[in-house]
Formats: structure tokens, C-alpha cells, sequence
């Protein structure tokens, strides 16, 4: 078999770019290990332009996030399946200082793509909110399982993927080509998140590892927001709750633990007091992010052929509409990748 792309990992990742290539008419294959996608599949596929304890403009946001509309609607069109949700995300106060802010800042064009309205008493009762909140709009989530789960089956159907482990020894890399158990292409990209960092191209990039844990919950409260403030708390369609999530550098063990999930219930109280709440499931990822929390874009300084598109961290569903256009343009017409993205910046660590 010959392809124009061979694209390791299935992930959000290896969906898009496979996609966008797909689109220009591209031949691809993929190689994928459907229990490697476990940081994809716990995702809650939040995307939210106000982001941290200080509540600020996420990284390139004006950038990023009109990218990420017509891209998950182009690919429910192709999937004839809904995962896209856009919606509104509230974001209580913490203070009346921070409610004086934000009055402030509804008047700056900087943020008017964002703010929906600034509120000044309780939305809600079950939210502790006594200073009010700002509800953001250009936010929602992605059901990322069910994306992943119809691009696979759009691709199996066409003959596009590998359903395997990936066995790197047996990739042979050749000037301006590669070959795979017999397939042959021009290209080859890591999108296999963790997994390259184990790849003898790519092992001098600086992932940083985090481990994430959610909680899948049902209560009878139901608003339609999205409600975030230390926890994000995401009402799914068939009314069950995603909670989370955690964010461990230190403990990269496989496994759920009690600690996180105290953590995210100690946390939720505090945001949410609303009575009992029943735990339906306890979930983990290790998210493949980097150490300085940009992505890695770009192509291996001695081989030709041989490319990564990868890092995303926490931030994947927001980040990869905008840079899969940006990795697509490098593959195929050669244009050089934004520096603070481009894996050139750690080439004197090789």
C-alpha cells in the first residue's frame, strides 16, 4: 500500500490532521491502539476561553477559538453524528473586587467576543456564588469518545486504519520515504501523544506528563451552563454530570485514587451545595503535556520524512482545530511553523 501519510495515534490529534489532510486529497493511513487513547477518552473536551485561578484570556484565544466551531461542524457533516455542544460556561466570583473587575472589563473589546453577561447577585441557589459571575459564551465541549468512535468507523470503512500496536523498530525511514509493515508513504507524524516520547526521533522533547482524574455524577440539579470555578461541572446530554478534574504532575501512576477523588468532591462543596451527589464512575488519563505548556509542531532536524504533531495537554480541544490548519500547511506546502510551537526550539538539547 502507498500513501501520501502515515499518522501514528488516533487521538484528537490524529482525528483532525488525518482529516484536514483527507480534505485536501491526500491519501493517509493510521496506526492505532484504541487503549492508547486513554487521555482523549477521559477528556471532558472542555473548551473555555477564560481560564486559571486569576481568570484570564486563555493562550492565542483570539486565535484559536474561531477555528473551533467550523472545524467540529465540519467533522459532524462528514460523521453525520452530534459531539459538538457549544455552550455557555459561568464563572462565579470570589469577591466583590473580582465582580468590579469584570464590570470593568465588559467594556473591553478585547473581551467582548467572550462575555455573554456579568452577573451581580446569585444565578443560582445551588451555586455559592454571593458576589455574582460572569457567564462566558464562545465556550462549550466535545464528546470526544463519541467523535473518536465515528471517525474510527468512517475509517475502517475506507481502509484508512490499523487497528495494532505501533512497533516503532519496524518503521524503516529512508531519505524521502517511510515504510510500515508494507505500507509505504512520504510522511510519517506522531500524533500517539505519551507514546513519543518512547520514539528514538523524538525522546529530546521535554513532555511533562499529567495525570487527570473526573468523576461521572447524577444530582437532580440541571442547569444548562456549564459551571466553573476551581472544578468544572458539565451537565451531559442524557443528564448525568462530568466533575473535574485533577491535575498531577507527581503521581503518574495507571490507576484512579481516593486522594483525587476527595480532592474534586472537596472542591465541587465548595461550589456547589446542592445536597447529595451520587458517583456513577471514577476515571482517569495521563495527559501528554509539555513543559513549557506549549505543543510540539514540526519536523525531525536530520530526517526528512519523519514528523510530530503532539503535546496538546489539557488544552487539546481548544488548541488543535487552529494548529492542525498550521501542521497541514507544513506537510503539505512546506510553510514554516510558528516558533513557540515548533519543535526547533529544543533542537540544542539533541
Amino acid at each position: 500500500m502507498e500513501v501520501d501519510f502515515l499518522l501514528i495515534g488516533q487521538g484528537l490529534a490524529g482525528t483532525v490532521l488525518s482529516h484536514r489532510l483527507i480534505q485536501a486529497g491526500k491519501r493517509v493511513h493510521l496506526i492505532d491502539e484504541p487503549s492508547e487513547n486513554r487521555s482523549t477518552r477521559i477528556a471532558a473536551g472542555l473548551y473555555n476561553p477564560i481560564t486559571g485561578k486569576k481568570m484570564v484570556k486563555t493562550w492565542l484565544a483570539d486565535t484559536l477559538f474561531p477555528e473551533i466551531a467550523p472545524l467540529y461542524q465540519a467533522l459532524e457533516h462528514k460523521l453525520k453524528t452530534q459531539f459538538f455542544y457549544p455552550t455557555k460556561i459561568y464563572r462565579p466570583f470570589l469577591s466583590i473586587e473580582e465582580l468590579n473587575e469584570w464590570m470593568g472589563r465588559s467594556g473591553d473589546e478585547n473581551f467582548q467576543a467572550y462575555i455573554d453577561s456579568i452577573q451581580n447577585k446569585p444565578l443560582y441557589q445551588e451555586v455559592v456564588n454571593p458576589f455574582g459571575g460572569v457567564m462566558l459564551k464562545n465556550s462549550g465541549y466535545v464528546d470526544l469518545n463519541r467523535m473518536l468512535d465515528s471517525y474510527q468507523s468512517y475509517l475502517i470503512e475506507e481502509g484508512f486504519l490499523t487497528h495494532e500496536k505501533f512497533e516503532e523498530e519496524k518503521l524503516l525511514v529512508d531519505g524521502a520515504q517511510v515504510e510500515y509493515k508494507g505500507i509505504k508513504a512520504s510522511k510519517v507524524v506522531y500524533c500517539n501523544g505519551l507514546g513519543s516520547m518512547e520514539s528514538r526521533f523524538f525522546r529530546f522533547l521535554p513532555f511533562a506528563p499529567v495525570k487527570g482524574e473526573v468523576l461521572e455524577m447524577e444530582e437532580s440539579f440541571q442547569p444548562q451552563e456549564i459551571i466553573n470555578r476551581g472544578v468544572f461541572r458539565i451537565t451531559l446530554p442524557d443528564g448525568k454530570l462530568k466533575v473535574g478534574s485533577t491535575y498531577s504532575k507527581d503521581d503518574l501512576e495507571t490507576g484512579i485514587t481516593e486522594r483525587a477523588k476527595k480532592e474534586i468532591l472537596e472542591k465541587y462543596d465548595k461550589l456547589i451545595s446542592n445536597g447529595e451527589k451520587k458517583i456513577i464512575s471514577h476515571r482517569f488519563g495521563i495527559r501528554p503535556a509539555t513543559r513549557d505548556r506549549k505543543p510540539f509542531l514540526g519536523k525531525h532536524p536530520e530526517y526528512e520524512s519523519v514528523y510530530i504533531f503532539n503535546g496538546f495537554g489539557a488544552k487539546g480541544v481548544s488548541l488543535v482545530p487552529y494548529l492542525s490548519k498550521i501542521m497541514s500547511n507544513l506537510l503539505l506546502l512546506n510553510q514554516e511553523v510558528d516558533k513557540d510551537v515548533n519543535i526547533s526550539r529544543f533542537f540544542k538539547y539533541i
